[in-house]
């Protein structure tokens, strides 16, 4: 939580606190701490992509099920992040000590060597037995030896700590950034991507996304539950990350929407890789987990749109949620494109 929330006064707290319990009745969202946590963010004004992030949602009527709750904590008010780095700052100052008492105790063994091997030299001018010299020089060349591979080895374990912590920051990251339920990229990885893709695509470069949803699928969850749902949800995400292509992203747009986003990729491009995703989709043969029962094929709608240079992001996937709306009013299980918009419309 923002500690600037502490500072609240509490006639304040209390408003923004009745506001966001009414906006979550209004919404039907469980009043879960985490969900209320949320909320009161939202209404607090305290993290503008958080609010962003709401009010797209609702623009577009997306309902506020469990998968899309959860990502909205974890992604923007959830303090996990904060208590990784944490941590890691804490482990990386003690490594750093570390490496400084072994710097210290390098410097100071070479000075010792190099004032011992001087005395020994001195010995040698003043015609001391050769044998005796050379023993002499042995044994310091065998301690130098064995402090060189203590010091390599406690250098050595503190490599392979700063490789531990590294890969826990990668982690901590990979999970900010992905939706629990499908592995794919969640709303906050979803933002910067299309934040990124916009620059370029505003140089010229053409920007394409698709937004994918499943067809009857309250109908399949009250038949079969959510457990078969989710089942499902993940395969089709599976089959989403596969067909497109390694520069493009996908992501869980809200509940069994997915979306994905595919810079340097025209209408027509993003049309043909759209076709090629429904089309596996409706091949998949789903057999329920605890009887082994064949279910009914699932398939999708798809609404594709591209960039048009200067418009909003908002914008771009308004126009493609129309044409995905287009594409189940014309009878689900079809890819349809924003041409086919400007065509309905002229329709009347």
């Amino acid at each position: 939580m923002d500690a600037s929330l502490d500072d609240l006064d509490h006639d304040y707290a209390a408003s923004v606190a009745e506001r966001a319990m009414r906006g979550m009745a209004e919404q039907r969202i469980p009043p879960t701490p985490n969900n209320f946590a949320v909320w009161f963010h939202y209404f607090a004004g305290s993290n503008d992509d958080l609010r962003n992030a709401i009010d797209l949602l609702i623009d577009h009527n997306r309902p506020f099920d469990a998968g899309i709750n959860q990502d909205l904590f974890v992604t923007y008010v959830a303090p996990s992040a904060g208590a990784v780095a944490s941590e890691t700052s804490e482990r990386l100052h003690g490594l750093m000590g570390a490496a400084k008492e072994f710097l210290a105790t390098a410097i100071a063994d070479n000075h010792s060597q190099i004032q011992a091997i001087s005395e020994v030299a001195d010995q040698g001018q003043a015609g001391v037995d050769p044998k005796a010299l050379v023993a002499q020089l042995m044994n310091e060349l065998a301690r130098a030896a064995t402090r060189a591979t203590r010091l390599e080895a406690g250098f050595a374990e503190k490599t392979r700590e700063l490789d531990v912590i590294r890969d826990s920051l990668t982690k901590s990251e990979q999970r900010a950034r992905t939706d629990t339920l499908t592995g794919l990229a969640n709303r906050r990885a979803l933002d910067e991507f299309l934040r990124k893709a916009q620059t370029t695509a505003d140089w010229g470069e053409p920007l394409s996304v698709l937004l994918l949803d499943i067809d009857h699928f309250k109908t399949f969850n009250d038949n079969f539950g959510h457990g078969v749902g989710d089942q499902v949800l993940r395969l089709i995400a599976k089959v989403l990350r596969e067909k497109v292509r390694e520069q493009d992203l996908s992501a869980r747009y809200g509940g069994e929407e997915l979306i994905a986003v595919l810079p340097d990729a025209d209408l027509a491009a993003c049309t043909e890789i759209a076709e090629r995703i429904r089309r596996a989709i409706g091949e998949c043969k789903i057999t329920r987990r605890s009887t082994g029962e064949v279910l009914p094929n699932i398939t999708v709608s798809i609404g594709v749109a591209q960039y048009r240079a200067g418009e909003t992001i908002a914008d771009l996937v308004e126009r493609c949620d129309r044409a995905l709306y287009l594409a189940k009013g014309g009878g689900r299980n079809r890819v349809v494109t924003e041409t086919e918009l400007d065509r309905a419309w002229a329709a009347g």
